[in-house]
């Protein structure tokens, strides 16, 4: 799988967080159009299929990125909770 350099990563996530704020602005096709762009790529970089798969994909490659517990994202409990007893 092709790995994008995590400053690539970062320039793809600040690019996409600042058309959200655009596209709840104004909210024109151009803008809406490279939003679409910025996911595709994001999507192609992290091999994901989805911008919201995607840009925590994303945000977990780059430098200083703590692992978190995201079960409550995935709808599963983390291993280690299944493992603890009560």
């Amino acid at each position: 799988m092709l790995m994008a350099h995590p400053a690539v990563l970062q320039n793809l996530i600040e690019q996409y967080d600042a058309l959200c704020v655009l596209r709840a602005q104004e909210g024109s096709a151009e803008v809406q159009r490279r939003m679409d762009d910025i996911a595709y790529t994001l999507c192609v970089v992290t091999g994901t299929r989805d911008i919201d798969a995607a840009l925590v994909a994303a945000r977990h490659r780059l430098p200083g990125a703590q692992p978190q517990n995201d079960s409550l994202l995935s709808g599963t409990q983390s291993q280690e909770e299944t493992l603890l007893p009560a």
